[in-house]
């Protein structure tokens, strides 16, 4: 039997509309970070080696200016590298610099929550309706004297279309969440290498600096 989205909806009753909500929901999740993640690593690549070329010329100035203009979440991280120069030991700035990768690394996961309780709570919710259905059938045949299948075919109905829904959101929410986590972790792998090549030059010619200050 074909029918249309809408015919659907009416059919599973409020909790289609549930269901319809929850993927009007990761569909917005997945668009926002899509968008979030377009063209990330490449703009962190890019600057990576600005800032690097101008630190291997002894330009620190010039590479800051850098990471001022980039639009790039890196560039905070060389920022904080940046404001850490000179004003304590070599550890603390490791780790102030760490510190901050990783709240960079926690933003990008962001919103990602949403797609997994939409995949982990969609079929319970399908699960309800059927049940819903199920029950609104068993009352239609305890109305009536004829069980004729026409009685209970709204109920039935419900519950079916229901399942499928929930079932169908949760998958596809759950493959998003699986591939967002996946290329998450890609690009949190690459930011630490990009980090520590940065933190490796700036160390090497913070100590130029100071012996030429010295000497």
């Amino acid at each position: 039997m074909n029918i249309s989205l809408w015919e659907a909806i009416k059919i599973g009753g409020v909790t289609m509309w549930v269901i319809l909500g929850c993927s009007v929901v990761s569909l917005a999740v997945t668009l926002e970070r899509l968008v979030a993640l377009w063209s990330y690593l490449d703009r962190a690549r890019g600057l990576a080696e600005t800032v690097n070329r101008c630190l291997f010329r002894g330009a620190i100035a010039e590479a800051r200016a850098a990471c001022e203009r980039s639009h790039s979440p890196l560039a905070d991280v060389f920022l904080v590298g940046f404001e850490r120069l000179g004003r304590g030991s070599t550890e603390a700035l490791v780790g102030a610099v760490d510190r901050e990768r990783h709240r960079v690394t926690l933003d990008l996961k962001s919103r990602l929550w949403i797609l997994g309780t939409v995949g982990a709570a969609s079929p319970f919710i399908g699960l309800f309706g059927t049940v819903v259905g199920i029950m609104g059938a068993s009352h239609s045949i305890s109305q009536q004297q004829a069980g004729a299948f026409s009685v209970v075919y709204r109920g039935i109905s419900e519950a079916l279309i229901a399942t499928a829904a929930g079932i169908l959101v949760a998958v596809v929410a759950v493959v998003l969440y699986n591939y967002f986590m996946q290329r998450l972790a890609r690009i949190a792998v690459e930011l630490k290498l990009l980090v520590d090549e940065f933190l490796e030059v700036l160390k090497e010619k913070g100590q130029d600096g100071a012996r030429q200050a010295t000497g």
